[in-house]
């Protein structure tokens, strides 16, 4: 979908235009898909009083300023043994604190999603990794980000960091399904062993 498609002068129910969906500051939520646009009530560039798409998009209809907002890009690598094994890291930090995940965060303007995926596992793991191939690509509509899965191999010897307090290598059947950070950690490493022919545990 172009920008040009979330540019839109109303948003219509039956017809009929709703004008306060476009005031400023006319939506919070604790769990907002657009935090940037909480609360916004001026246009950053002359300080009017902008219309907002909410969660899309804000154009300012005095100075002719137009923001369009997207989900943020993720990139992962889940480093792999030649036996097969899976070194996953225990997050240090929130959301998700204590729970087991495979290195990952967001990609930097100017680095390619492969080349995030390298970074993080060398930041969280102080490892090297190659791509072996493409897991997968997640999202859900109620998400801010898109989160790119790599399969991997790897050099070094994973390290506890800040952002690992604990790193392990899982045999496939050992997997922690039940302590995992999050929905998508889950369903990449389902891919990952389907992609090897192995099943992996009916979800409850």
């Amino acid at each position: 979908m172009s920008p040009h498609d979330h540019a839109r002068d109303d948003v219509h129910d039956g017809g009929h235009a709703h004008d306060d969906d476009h005031e400023p500051a006319a939506h919070f939520h604790p769990d907002s898909l657009n935090p940037a646009l909480e609360g916004l009530r001026f246009c950053p560039r002359c300080g009017a009083a902008p219309r907002i798409d909410f969660p899309r998009s804000l154009r300012c209809e005095n100075c002719g300023y137009t923001a369009f907002y997207n989900p943020k890009p993720v990139a992962g690598a889940i480093p792999r043994e030649p036996d097969g094994r899976i070194w996953l890291l225990r997050r240090g930090f929130d959301p998700s604190a204590g729970r087991w995940t495979f290195p990952g965060g967001f990609v930097d303007l100017g680095e390619s999603v492969e080349e995030a995926a390298r970074r993080e596992a060398e930041e969280e793991l102080e490892i090297d990794v190659a791509i072996t191939g493409l897991v997968g690509v997640y999202s859900r509509p109620e998400d801010r980000v898109v989160l790119v899965v790599y399969d991997a191999t790897f050099t070094g010897e994973p390290r506890v960091t800040p952002e690992a307090t604990e790193v392990r290598a899982f045999a496939p059947d050992d997997l922690p399904w039940d302590e995992l950070a999050f929905w998508s950690t889950e369903q990449a490493l389902r891919d990952l062993l389907a992609g090897d022919g192995r099943s992996a545990p009916a979800r409850p």
